[in-house]
């Protein structure tokens, strides 16, 4: 149990993508992430896309501050995805609790277990391995995928299989896209997920 958790921001906005895509949320973005993805593959990244998100500075903010703020945000919102970063590097059970009566989601890498903190959802997006992911279970799994890159193989199970076409900045490679939807015909088990919020123009 930790007294405060460092904060990059919080903000009320649509999820822009995966199942839960067009329901209002509070995204609460912790600071820190295990990983450093790229364009060329490497120990901490899976290649084929650029981080785009900063996630370096922030606030020390207690679990009650983080309540109040979102109240004040849009007291309407009463759903929240936890986000980084890698948020399972902070996030614990007593901010969970903390939270409770919100409806719960989390996007992780998959490097940290946290199917043990009692969420609604969890959104696996992994960025290693198969070998080194943590988290086993998850309700909707989503690949980036470039370019070029082949079908994954999850070795974690989930009920939704999604592959997102990375995006160069804001802007969504025609190729990147036409080879993502080729996969899908090739692998109808899985799902398109595109940034929306990209091409929405919201955060």
């Amino acid at each position: 149990m930790v007294d405060k958790y460092r904060i990059n921001e919080c903000f009320c906005s649509l999820q822009g993508e995966g199942v839960r895509a067009g329901t209002l949320n509070h995204f609460i973005r912790f600071t820190g992430c295990n990983m450093r993805c790229d364009m060329e593959p490497g120990p901490l990244s899976p290649g084929g896309f650029a981080c785009d998100t900063e996630f370096e500075s922030g606030r020390w903010m207690s679990g009650p501050e983080i309540r109040s703020f979102l109240n004040e945000l849009n007291p309407k919102c009463k759903s929240i995805i936890y986000t980084g970063g890698e948020p399972g590097l902070q996030l614990d059970a007593e901010l969970v609790r903390t939270m409770q009566g919100y409806y719960q989601a989390i996007e992780t890498n998959g490097t940290i277990d946290v199917t043990g903190l009692g969420l609604d959802w969890i959104t696996l997006s992994p960025k290693v391995a198969e070998h080194a992911i943590k988290c086993m279970k998850a309700d909707e799994i989503k690949y980036v995928r470039g370019y070029g890159q082949a079908i994954p193989k999850p070795a974690a199970t989930s009920q939704y299989y999604l592959i997102s076409p990375a995006f160069e900045g804001s802007e969504l490679d025609n190729r990147t896209l036409a080879w993502c939807i080729q996969l899908i015909k090739e692998n109808p088990e899985w799902r398109l997920s595109v940034q929306q919020h990209k091409q929405w123009k919201v955060r």
